[in-house]
């Protein structure tokens, strides 16, 4: 066996996902990441469990939690090809938080400093729903699930404009 080897098996006791960890975890890269920190505690009740400054001020890693799960940052730097989704003009990524009220976290998100881009209305999957933009250009989905449909109920409701093109 290599050293390679070696070190690529964690002990025994050592757990490969740490707890509090999940398998997938967004990684944000954000321009001014301290204050996206705050914001998130002010908009989601983040509680920030770590947080790494390099010698340039900038954050090269911190970890919050939200709800059950955990969201990493880290500052924008170009020479590393990090760039938030403002300096890249956007983004196609959509960050989902299943909540007990959305209309609430909706509201405290605004409060915050939030951009709607869709205001929460029950959608015909049976959640109430609705996106908000953070300042750096981060979309959120929120969602509260509020009735159960099957997916042939799901499918009939979808029928018309909603799934044109399927």
């Amino acid at each position: 066996m290599t050293s390679s080897a070696v070190l690529s098996q964690p002990p025994a006791a050592l757990k490969a996902v740490p707890e509090g960890m999940h398998t997938v975890t967004p990684h944000l890269v954000c321009d001014g990441a301290a204050e996206a920190i705050e914001f998130y505690k002010k908009a989601f009740g983040a509680k920030e469990f770590m947080r790494l400054p390099g010698t340039d001020g900038r954050l090269m890693h911190a970890c919050l939690g939200i709800g059950d799960s955990r969201v990493m940052l880290v500052d924008e730097n170009p020479q590393w090809g990090a760039l938030g989704p403002k300096a890249m003009k956007g983004t196609s990524v959509t960050i989902h938080l299943q909540v007990e009220d959305a209309d609430a976290l909706f509201a405290q998100a605004i409060a915050a400093g939030a951009t709607a881009i869709l205001p929460v209305d029950e959608m015909f999957w049976g959640d109430r729903y609705g996106i908000v933009e953070d300042p750096w250009g981060h979309r959120w989905s929120l969602a509260t699930h509020v009735r159960d449909l099957t997916p042939e109920e799901i499918a009939q409701a979808c029928s018309g404009s909603c799934c044109a093109g399927e």
